[in-house]
């Protein structure tokens, strides 16, 4: 009975050891980039007999924004998640990290629901834009910069609300006359 009893407590110890530990991998501040996606296209696989099936993992691709050091950049990718993906809702942004610099984030899902792997095709130069008529459209990193300089958009350190400028006074611009 004492050594039932012993190794219950032991694995519970020692479940509750990995359990922390895989909390500790997912702190958000490893997760210093940040991702804002358009669009993506999901497919669920489920395991387990009729009627008791879960859902195993979600496939899928997708189009996206990467901020890294102040600068965006588009990119398309793939992704295996073991829970399913939602898109960015207007300038939201997901945390992410590289695991393969240039190929392979690591992004986490909200209301901690692990991680995800986007395997990606970085897009030299340029940014997605959704238009205002919905369209989804590239334009030069630059120019997607320059708008968020302007309107202080700053995902990186929180700032995911664009604040619009202040209006020019009339006559801003021009010389006094005289």
């Amino acid at each position: 009975m004492r050594r039932v009893l012993f190794l219950s407590l032991t694995m519970v110890a020692f479940c509750a050891l990995l359990s922390t530990a895989a909390l500790a991998s997912h702190n958000p501040a490893d997760y210093s980039l940040r991702v804002n996606i358009f669009h993506h296209s999901s497919y669920s696989h489920y395991a387990g007999p009729a009627g008791i099936r879960s859902l195993n993992d979600v496939d899928g691709e997708g189009r996206a924004n990467l901020f890294e050091n102040g600068e965006p950049l588009g990119f398309d990718f793939r992704y295996n998640c073991n829970n399913r993906m939602m898109n960015s809702a207007g300038n939201e942004t997901f945390r992410a990290r590289w695991k393969k610099p240039g190929t392979e984030l690591e992004m986490l899902l909200p209301a901690g629901a692990g991680t995800c792997t986007l395997k990606v095709e970085m897009k030299d130069g340029i940014a997605f834009v959704r238009r205002k008529d919905g369209a989804l459209i590239e334009e030069p990193a630059a120019k997607f910069k320059e708008w968020m300089v302007k309107y202080q958009y700053d995902p990186e350190h929180g700032k995911e609300v664009p604040v619009a400028p202040d209006p020019e006074p009339p006559g801003a611009g021009t010389s006094a006359p005289r």
